[in-house]
């Protein structure tokens, strides 16, 4: 945990102490068994093993949201303050377990797994959690079909996550990236990747590893070791 006016420069430092852990997350035992049962309790099991352990965590925050608690700040003066969930750091993994959504899904909006990187200028409805809950307590029983089906197309599951009832949070505002997994490890790696296997197949990767020895040093960029190394030599 950490709080959102801190600059990135300051509490990426591990010295500064600005990330305080406040739980470790269990892993469930696997279940035994090879069986379509076993298969559909496990995902269950899990799931419901982290909401417990979040609504810990969560469990001070509907009362302070609202009513407000006085706080030490930096300048010496003990405002009252209104501590609300901001955002929240996971990979895409984690984001479906805890927002209760498809894994093949936007976390921000209705765009159909069919649909993702199709058109990037086309607007889609943001999600909102709020509807969701209203619309599957305020239909007719003959609808319980399409309401069903609607809610498949949007990737979400009904039901309670880690977020239900916390004051003024929005499930969609809360998905932020986890720059290691996501980006560095999953984006960067597998442009790379295709990078690399153009250069190769059009039999230019040497080419493209002379250029990049002969760009000059400058602040902020550092020659790859490998081309340092023949370079050196």
């Amino acid at each position: 945990m950490t709080i959102g006016n801190i600059l990135s420069q300051v509490r990426n430092r591990p010295v500064k102490i600005t990330v305080l852990l406040l739980a470790l997350l269990p892993v469930s035992p696997k279940l035994t068994g090879e069986s379509t049962c076993v298969d559909e309790a496990q995902p269950q099991i899990n799931g419901d093993a982290l909401r417990a352990v979040f609504d810990l965590v969560f469990a001070p925050l509907p009362q302070v949201a609202q009513e407000g608690t006085v706080m030490d700040c930096a300048d010496g003066k003990t405002p009252l303050c209104f501590p609300i969930l901001s955002p929240l750091i996971a990979d895409h993994g984690d984001h479906a377990t805890l927002h209760r959504m498809g894994s093949r899904f936007c976390p921000r909006c209705e765009v159909s797994c069919k649909e993702l990187e199709e058109n990037p200028q086309k607007m889609y409805k943001v999600s909102d959690a709020t509807s969701y809950r209203e619309k599957a307590l305020e239909h007719q029983p003959g609808e319980a079909a399409a309401i069903a089906q609607y809610f498949q197309q949007a990737g979400v599951t009904i039901g309670r996550n880690i977020v239900t009832g916390l004051h003024r949070v929005n499930p969609a505002d809360l998905y932020k990236p986890d720059l290691l997994p996501n980006i560095y490890l999953g984006l960067f790696k597998l442009m790379m990747q295709w990078v690399q296997g153009f250069l190769k197949k059009h039999q230019r990767q040497q080419a493209f590893d002379d250029a990049c020895k002969e760009i000059p040093p400058y602040p902020g960029f550092s020659i790859p070791k490998q081309a340092y190394r023949e370079v050196t030599q």
